[in-house]
């Protein structure tokens, strides 16, 4: 499977090239005469290094097709040995239907399976009555020939004795962009079909056929719920949504945090091609069960810096297979971090390696691949384009903002979503040589958006608490000293932008978002981050040491205090505490894996944490 996807990756990858505009916000960028990217450097032109794509969703889906007695699958690749587990999904037993695996399972030998349902899963062993009804639904999980999980995929049947494979749901349902009157449903299918959802007493219906399905609900009441059925051909699937209390309504209501699910150690579901699969589905089923609103979950949800965007969708449907069955009922809002990263990357003789977002952004960034596999508002900025340092005005020379910059309300509350690795360069710090934005750094057209926000909610009557979110820590304490907003205290790196750095460095930035966040906007409650891979509390105040000894620079003020609470702690490989100024501030700190939950009611707003896999109380206190 690796060399034919390899060659076709360079064939996609050399057409590509030959019409793309080089951004003029990089530097020492062009292309060569044969079609590939050149970074030079001291006289040195290196060209990228494209990594061989491993696996993508086309090929672990398997292409089921029906046979005589079940179902064969055909992954295109003779050199692919594995093992194909599979089981029935019933979809009206219990409320979060999920595959029940068969004691069987069937080896993929040179790329080839088989599912027998004829002979081995009828009679006793038909749970979902297809024998009856003649279809059925099957979900199956893909593993190498070393038994490493690197997909799970669900496909649906008819017929009784001699089968064939029809559409079915294989991404979904959602629930995104909730409100008090308002939902979006969305969907994606194993092939193109019609599929009819019908909520409300109201049926809604794709124009045609098509394997992308999105459906807006409005004119709903407050604080209902609604039951909703998706029909795909023979096949009905039912789940509910409730929607939002009328804004400033202050009824009680709990939602829940947290970020860092990427693949973690310990074998099986713990790393699932990109996910920590396992962590990510018990945070679900306790947001579940303790009946949250909504889930806010800002960054790394992958292990990501890949430079083939069908290998990171891969990995959010692996991802967003994981949240699957609970987020049919409420909404898991996401923003992005750096393990999000798809990346052009370069290497010069000592082995330096120099890393830059892809483009063209509208379609390869990191940015375009977020937007593309989720659905989040669309309130954000546009772009750095337009910015002081934008290089050329009539061209776009950065990624967008769209939809993962952005915020949103609930009741009484307000979710501002920021994107701390926008135009991500992760080698930036020590190469500035390509351009590109730092891990941390908010750059002048979000800041500028962010107050603009602010100020507009401040001003709102309707709501009394707002939390700020992004993946990066404004004060690390554990694996991210070294970077985040902090650098181990030095001012020096920051955002460069043709060649050229930009005016303000990393802790002065960090400081013009502390005036924003902490001395001009009171309702701000807390700032809830992740990147460092543990949970803890950090209370930023007039009282919190902020800068290292001997700072030379402007230094802030702060007004009044207001909690970090971090919680990178949902599945990634852990990070100990380290020594910093503020060590003193932090409370609560834990390896354990954790949820953060917010119980709000009114003007007051409690805390619990808990850790997901035994349910024992991590950390509490008061918030307001």
């Amino acid at each position: 499977m690796q060399k034919q996807l390899a060659i076709l990756s360079l064939l996609i990858f050399a057409f590509l090239c030959s019409a793309q505009r080089i951004p003029a916000s990089y530097s020492n960028l062009q292309w060569g005469d044969d079609q590939r990217l050149y970074l030079k450097i001291n006289g040195q032109l290196l060209p990228e290094q494209t990594k061989p794509t491993i696996y993508t969703i086309k090929h672990l889906a398997g292409n089921p097709v029906g046979s005589a007695s079940g179902l064969q699958f055909d992954f295109n690749a003779p050199d692919f040995n594995g093992t194909l587990y599979y089981g029935f999904i019933h979809f009206q037993d219990g409320k979060f239907p999920q595959p029940v695996y068969f004691k069987r399972m069937a080896k993929i030998k040179n790329g080839q399976a088989e599912i027998d349902i004829l002979n081995k899963m009828s009679g006793k062993y038909d749970m979902i009555g297809w024998q009856e009804k003649g279809f059925g639904t099957l979900g199956y999980r893909v593993a190498d020939a070393k038994g490493n999980l690197l997909f799970e995929g669900i496909v649906s049947f008819k017929g009784k004795g001699s089968f064939e494979v029809i559409p079915t749901i294989c991404e979904g349902p959602f629930v995104n962009l909730l409100t008090e009157n308002s939902v979006n449903i969305s969907f994606k299918t194993s092939g193109q079909t019609i599929a009819i959802l019908t909520a409300d007493s109201r049926e809604f219906k794709d124009a045609q056929p098509t394997t992308y399905h999105e459906f807006t609900l409005s004119d709903l009441i407050p604080n209902q719920e609604y039951q909703y059925t998706i029909q795909v051909g023979p096949i009905t699937q039912s789940y509910s949504f409730h929607t939002a209390p009328k804004a400033g309504t202050r009824k009680p209501f709990v939602f829940a945090y947290a970020s860092d699910s990427r693949g973690g150690s310990g074998g099986g579901e713990r790393n699932f091609y990109g996910p920590n699969y396992y962590m990510t589905k018990k945070i679900m089923a306790l947001a579940a069960q303790k009946k949250v609103a909504f889930l806010q979950f800002t960054g790394d949800l992958i292990s990501g810096y890949k430079n083939d965007k069908d290998e990171i969708n891969l990995q959010y449907a692996n991802w967003k297979k994981a949240i699957e069955p609970f987020a049919h009922y409420f909404p898991v809002m996401v923003g992005m971090g750096n393990h999000e990263a798809l990346i052009y990357t370069f290497y010069d003789q000592k082995g330096n390696r120099y890393s830059i977002d892809r483009f063209p952004y509208v379609e390869y960034s990191a940015e375009a691949a977020f937007a593309e596999n989720f659905v989040n508002p669309l309130n954000g900025p546009q772009s750095e384009d337009g910015a002081w340092y934008d290089p050329d005005p009539q061209n776009i020379d950065f990624p967008s903002y769209k939809e993962n910059v952005y915020y949103y309300t609930y009741d009484n509350v307000a979710m501002v979503v920021l994107n701390s690795n926008y135009w991500y360069a992760p080698s930036l710090e020590h190469h500035p040589e390509t351009s590109g934005n730092l891990h941390g750094y908010i750059m002048d057209q979000q800041l500028k958006w962010l107050k603009q926000t602010l100020q507009k909610l401040q001003s709102d009557d309707a709501i009394d608490h707002i939390f700020i979110t992004e993946h990066t820590p404004f004060f690390p304490n554990g694996g991210h000293v070294g970077d985040d907003m902090w650098y181990r205290g030095s001012n020096k790196p920051r955002a460069v932008v043709n060649g050229q750095p930009v005016k303000k460095g990393i802790i002065e930035r960090r400081d013009e978002l502390l005036q924003i966040i902490v001395n001009e906007t009171p309702k701000v409650a807390a700032i809830l981050t992740g990147d460092e891979h543990n949970y803890c509390r950090t209370e930023i105040g007039p009282q919190t040491t902020i800068y290292p000894d001997g700072y030379k620079g402007p230094k802030i003020k702060l007004k009044r205090t207001i909690w970090q609470i971090n919680n990178g702690a949902a599945g990634a490989p852990y990070y100990a505490q380290e020594k910093t100024p503020w060590s003193e501030k932090v409370r609560g700190f834990t390896t354990q894996n954790a949820l953060v939950f917010f119980y709000v009611s009114g003007k007051q707003i409690k805390v619990k944490v808990y850790n997901p896999d035994t349910l024992g109380l991590v950390d509490e206190m008061t918030l307001r």
